[in-house]
């Protein structure tokens, strides 16, 4: 199989697939008997990401492997195709997922202990929905509260290779760059308002009187 028939197959599966994928897993998309070897494989995603420079569409590495994506500079006319307005999160999820994020693993105590007011329950429901949380244990404390910690999920959505692709606190000044949405690959934003009554915004305020 030549250079240019191997670079084919992989930018096909990387358009089809719908999500990030790891060279390991392209190269078991070959026939077993014409299978390349992974640094050919890995040749071909370095040879995409040359031939993207400059043009509407990048080659972005993250946690779960490579994918296509719309380059930021085009984001905005992209995001016309779709009727929906882009999925919008309040500030005190995003301010809950940074916390986790960032002080991880952390009880949901210690996230109201930190922020002063009780964590919305609809707020937690939607970051679990979407995989960006999830638990990996208990703090052996009275009442062993649950650990919570981030996803490869959630390295994903935010276009992130791992933790330590975290902008610094310094840097991070404003959490709403936390809620940018730059995949356009997989599809439409969710109905207009449906993330925002997810995160707690319609939900009733509870009694430290956050309402997400």
């Amino acid at each position: 199989m030549t250079v240019s028939q191997i670079r084919n197959v992989v930018e096909a599966a990387l358009l089809a697939a719908g999500r990030p994928l790891p060279p390991a897993e392209i190269r078991e998309l070959f026939d077993e008997f014409e299978r390349p070897e992974l640094a050919a494989i890995e040749a071909a995603l370095a040879a995409l990401a040359a031939d993207y420079h400059g043009r509407g569409i990048e080659l972005c590495e993250v946690a779960s492997g490579f994918r296509v994506q719309v380059r930021d500079a085009v984001a905005l006319p992209v995001s016309r195709l779709w009727q929906e307005r882009p999925a919008k999160y309040s500030r005190a999820l995003l301010e809950t997922l940074a916390l986790i994020a960032y002080r991880q693993p952390i009880t949901r105590g210690e996230i109201e202990d930190i922020r002063g007011v009780a964590v919305n329950p609809n707020i937690m429901r939607t970051m679990l929905e979407r995989s960006w949380i999830r638990v990996i244990g208990h703090r052996d404390v009275p009442g062993r509260p649950e650990l919570l910690a981030t996803t490869r999920e959630f390295l994903d959505y935010f276009g992130l290779q791992s933790l330590d692709d975290l902008p610094t606190l310094a840097q991070l000044r404003d959490l709403d760059t936390l809620g940018v949405q730059l995949e356009f690959a997989q599809g439409p934003a969710a109905p207009d308002g449906a993330d925002e009554q997810e995160a707690g915004g319609a939900a009733a305020p509870s009694a430290a009187g956050e309402s997400g």
